[in-house]
């Protein structure tokens, strides 16, 4: 007599996630990156995670726990990145990079209406990448600027910033071409800073 093997059934939702939190900020990272941060639903993530409406609660409280936590992940990025700088330019560079590398997160660190402004990863990760930009900024003479190197930071940043947030706009499809930004960028830095 053959017997025919069992049929396993397998529920419609997964009862465990491997990584919760990791899958409900990448699938935020992608629909903050498509549709902007206002698009963003905790309930529309867990349908796409495969979970209950409740389960990103456990790890976020609520959606504004969720943007602090990508905005909190990419200072600490955006840190990573500049500390690797050689000097000013190539800090702004890096930058540039980091914003067309990681959009959603540009997007939703530089928008505090949206973040918990007293999360300690938030201030944390921001405080390292302030020092970053610091460190960059320290190494050029003040008479290079012709102002102090406070004004001189915020310049530079201004620049990268300014740069990287017409370019994810697609303000400078134009102007940019199929040039490589970075490298556009890298241009606009030695014409306007005039640095060794």
């Amino acid at each position: 007599m053959s017997m025919a093997p069992a049929q396993i059934t397998k529920p419609d939702r997964p009862y465990h996630h491997g990584d919760l939190r990791r899958a409900i900020l990448g699938a935020a990272l992608d629909v903050i990156a498509a549709e902007g941060p206002a698009a963003l639903s905790l309930r529309d993530l867990a349908r796409r995670a495969g979970v209950s409406h409740a389960a990103p609660a456990h790890h976020f409280k609520d959606r504004t726990g969720l943007l602090t936590a990508i905005a909190a992940e990419g200072f600490g990025l955006l840190a990573a990145a500049l500390k690797e700088a050689a000097d000013l330019k190539d800090a702004g560079v890096r930058y540039v990079r980091f914003a067309r590398e990681h959009p959603a997160h540009f997007q939703v660190m530089f928008a505090p209406g949206l973040l918990r402004a007293d999360d300690l990863e938030l201030t944390t990760g921001r405080a390292l990448a302030t020092d970053a930009l610091r460190t960059s900024v320290s190494g050029v003479r003040a008479e290079d600027f012709g102002i102090d190197a406070r004004l001189a930071g915020v310049a530079a940043w201004s620049l990268a910033h300014g740069f990287a947030t017409l370019l994810l706009s697609h303000n400078l499809d134009g102007p940019v071409g199929d040039k490589d930004p970075e490298e556009v960028f890298r241009t606009l830095a030695t014409t306007l800073f005039r640095t060794p």
